[in-house]
């Protein structure tokens, strides 16, 4: 339990002993405990507005129920005063030695840093990507890839039990016309026209697909039939795709749990989802085709289902696909799409709805649009396949390290200015090379410290440590449960990504003001530890967002 976690407790003790000896009325409702650091640090260590927050479940005036919760807490060895401030804000100083057995605390369990107890919240399931096997992933994708597995890896850290998943739509007209596509390129790298489909895939992979058909087997599916061929092509092409596919991933630090195949859906469970709509009333037949009663369900419009050819939608798979999900059991489905997607999720929830299902279980977020920007102009075009740039050139221009924290600055939901150059430097401008050489920085500190003969061993007297950076630099190490708890809370890895910027800067500041290697040794014990505690701390918020720890740089 960190520092604020204790303090809240502490509140909430002195609520319910003033409600018990009648200073406060009886009441099955408390207020939510929310503390704050205060701007200036002589407002105190931390501050609350619980009193004001109180004033209407207690009947008592805010400064009152203030002075009611001091009273109540007098004696705690964690504060040592509370100050009352206008209507009723409450200003809380800590005891002197509370931070200094908080960090030894850390220290002694420096392996589980970052990582918070098991909570008994159920297995919440995340899908994203989930980018059909076309083709190559392009930055959105990588966008997706990066929010999906670090928001993966935060809510594991939170102590949540997670299950990752990659939808892959395989089936329909997208492996039609890859199929048709890698057809017309054969033909034509073999000298015959060929037509190409008017919903073809142009990018170069295609043409690069026909000759590796070519280099392998020649000319012989000249003389197949074209039922025969196109499937043949279907087949080499998605098998090509997806291993490109799952290969641009794994490079890029992304793996999944499972991967859930589309096709496996078709025919049957398409069909059992139908006719269960269709028993419950929530699906009529009007000119041939088959409509969902969606606007039932907060809809904006029905929606077909099944085509009046027989053809099942995009939708109907979508439909068999969540109801799949939801009879998995998860607590939780968090889904990542396009914002493109935006007026897809009424639609979906309103099946889920139809269906019976909880669909608050259902949460989508939304991923804007990355634009790139090199030399201040905005990049839209490969220059080496004249299509949109893919994720492979993006790690190959700039690393995985920075492609990954530069995805990972801005929230989900607003639009991300990329910017190449930036990425690229090799200087304090660029906020990854700042954190990772903070980091290595440590690790240099670490190795002189063992070339002096500079152990940390015995009594550890964290007492020392008085300089306004070293105060600082801890108080920033023992808000990281709390940054892990709350960036989950809020879906937000963007959080640990400016967390470990922050305290890069304080670890910087602490470093370029306080000698380790060379003052008096229990002082130099102290902060060669704080430092090691740093180290951790960077490591795993940099492991979060999937983005390596350099040792050296």
């Amino acid at each position: 339990m960190n520092i604020r976690e204790k303090i809240s407790s502490t509140i909430k003790t002195a609520l319910e002993s003033a409600v018990s000896s009648g200073k406060l009325q009886s009441t099955d409702q408390f207020p939510a405990i929310v503390l704050e650091v205060p701007p200036k640090k002589e407002f105190g260590d931390f501050a609350s507005n619980v009193a004001m927050q109180s004033a209407k479940i207690f009947r008592k005036s805010p400064r009152n129920i203030a002075e009611i919760i001091r009273d109540e807490i007098r004696d705690s060895k964690l504060i040592d005063r509370i100050e009352i401030a206008g209507p009723g804000f409450m200003n809380f100083y800590l005891a002197e030695n509370v931070i200094y057995d908080q960090l030894s605390e850390i220290f002694a369990n420096l392996d589980r840093i970052g990582y918070l107890a098991p909570k008994n919240a159920g297995k919440i399931q995340f899908e994203y990507v989930s980018a059909n096997p076309t083709g190559s992933l392009h930055v959105g994708h990588g966008r997706g890839a990066a929010v999906g597995s670090a928001l993966v890896n935060l809510f594991r850290a939170a102590g949540f039990d997670v299950e990752s998943e990659f939808y892959i739509n395989d089936a329909g007209n997208q492996m039609e016309n890859l199929a048709l596509s890698v057809e017309a390129r054969y033909l034509e790298l073999l000298g015959i026209a060929a037509e190409f489909p008017e919903n073809g895939y142009h990018g170069v992979d295609i043409i690069e697909t026909a000759q590796k058909i070519i280099d392998r087997d020649g000319r012989k599916y000249l003389e197949m039939n074209r039922e025969d061929r196109l499937k043949i092509f279907q087949d080499l092409a998605y098998a090509e795709k997806l291993d490109q596919l799952k290969t641009d991933l794994a490079d890029f630090r992304v793996t999944f749990d499972k991967w859930f195949s589309e096709r496996t859906l078709h025919p049957k469970a398409v069909n059992d989802a139908i006719e269960i709509l269709k028993s419950n009333g929530s699906i009529y037949e009007k000119d041939g085709a088959l409509w969902l009663k969606s606007t039932d369900y907060g809809d904006d419009q029905d929606r077909v289902v099944i085509r009046d050819n027989g053809v099942p939608t995009y939708l109907a798979a979508d439909i068999a696909y969540h109801k799949n999900k939801f009879e998995r059991g998860f607590a939780k489905m968090i889904n990542l799409w396009g914002a493109d997607h935006h007026g897809y999720i009424a639609r979906v929830k309103a099946a889920m709805s139809a269906l019976g299902f909880d669909s608050e279980k259902l949460q989508i977020i939304l991923l804007q649009m990355v634009a790139l920007y090199r030399s201040g102009e905005l990049v839209k075009m490969s220059k080496r396949t004249g299509q949109s740039i893919t994720l492979r050139e993006l790690m190959e221009e700039i690393g995985i390290d920075a492609a990954r924290y530069f995805f990972l600055m801005r929230s989900a939901d607003a639009q991300l200015d990329f910017d190449l150059d930036l990425a690229k430097k090799q200087s304090n401008e660029n906020p990854v090379f700042y954190v990772q050489y903070a980091h290595a920085r440590i690790c240099s500190l670490i190795r002189q410290a063992a070339e002096s003969n500079l152990k940390i061993d015995g009594e550890i007297k964290f007492n020392l440590l008085k300089d306004e950076t070293e105060i600082d630099l801890i108080h920033k190490i023992e808000s990281f449960d709390e940054e892990i708890d709350r960036a989950a809370e809020d879906f937000a890895p963007q959080r640990i990504s400016k967390y470990v910027y922050d305290l890069a800067s304080n670890f910087h500041s602490f470093y370029n003001k306080c000698r380790v290697i060379g003052v008096d040794e229990d002082l130099a014990k102290s902060r060669l530890a704080l430092a090691k505690i740093t180290q951790a701390a960077i490591k795993r918020g940099l492991e979060i967002i999937g983005v390596s720890a350099p040792e050296s740089m």
